[in-house]
């Protein structure tokens, strides 16, 4: 029985070797900027020199932990990353699923696939580009200012004034993510059985009273994994998006954890000190994540585990 194992899995492995073949490159990638550097986190109880290397560098215990834990500005940052993110979480994440339920309600072919192609493309734009997009479009004497100004308002400073870089921020990652995260919930959405809406048609239920209680409840198990996986990310950002709209004016709302331990580790050399905000940063998502999901159970019998 023991010597069939290894021919089988042999065999197994010619037959699918394609599929293996594929799922290599994002196990490497995984492996290689995920799960390698869990190993530098030493550095976070360490006096980390270059030179010493990880294992030679004196220990310091819990230092720098207890020395961005009393940062005033580590706490200015962090209340940053959790309003925009939970800003962003409210507007971003029903924005696919709205998208998606307005898609299947068209019955057109043609206006279907032309608007699902439409509102796919901005995800292909990087965020250099988007960015440069923004700063044309929002600059005082851009587009969007020269329109207001013909109904007698504004001109507004959209990049410079701190109250508005929250609003340009989520809306136009809004504007970037929504088309493309809206092809989960239509491939949710076509598992939904058809069936159910010939017996709700047959009992007098209008396309409202059908979304309500036939198709919400069918991807409400889709919902509920991608707003746990969601909570994963509470305290990520794009930090490319916020770095390149970040300036002087704005800088009091949109400098976040992801530049603030780009500036203290890659510019001040501060290693052991901005692993540590990172390593912060994992566990409080980590703690988000798990209560979401555990919540998820209780309440919905769905979760991740």
């Amino acid at each position: 029985m023991q010597r069939s194992n290894p021919s089988r899995l042999a065999k197994v492995l010619r037959r699918d070797k394609y599929l293996y073949l594929m799922f290599a490159l994002p196990f490497l990638f995984y492996f290689i900027f995920h799960y390698i550097p869990i190993y530098w986190l030493l550095i976070t109880f360490k006096d980390f020199s270059i030179r010493k290397g990880v294992l030679g560098s004196p220990w310091v215990g819990t230092k720098y932990i207890e020395q961005f834990l009393f940062d005033p500005y580590f706490w200015q940052v962090f209340k940053n990353t959790i309003v925009i993110n939970l800003f962003n979480l409210l507007w971003s994440f029903p924005a696919p699923v709205i998208l998606a339920l307005l898609l299947n309600e068209l019955r057109t072919g043609p206006l279907k696939r032309s608007i699902q192609t439409i509102s796919y493309l901005p995800h292909f734009l990087s965020t250099v580009v988007v960015v440069g997009m923004l700063t044309s479009f929002l600059s005082s004497d851009g587009i969007v200012n020269q329109l207001l100004q013909q109904f007698g308002v504004g001109p507004f400073a959209f990049l410079t004034e701190a109250k508005y870089f929250r609003t340009v921020y989520i809306a136009s990652g809004v504007w970037q993510a929504a088309g493309w995260g809206s092809i989960i919930y239509l491939s949710a959405l076509s598992s939904v059985d058809a069936e159910l809406y010939e017996a709700a048609r047959i009992d007098g239920a209008n396309r409202w009273d059908q979304m309500l209680h036939i198709t919400l409840p069918g991807i409400a198990p889709t919902i509920t994994i991608l707003l746990i996986l969601e909570t994963g990310k509470i305290m990520d950002v794009s930090f490319q998006k916020i770095l390149l709209l970040m300036n002087g004016s704005n800088r009091v709302v949109s400098d976040v954890i992801a530049t603030y331990v780009y500036r203290i580790g890659i510019t001040d050399a501060n290693f052991s000190y901005a692993t540590g905000v990172g390593l912060f940063q994992s566990i409080i998502a980590l703690i988000f994540v798990t209560a979401c999901n555990a919540i998820s159970r209780r309440v919905s019998e769905t979760s991740l585990w």
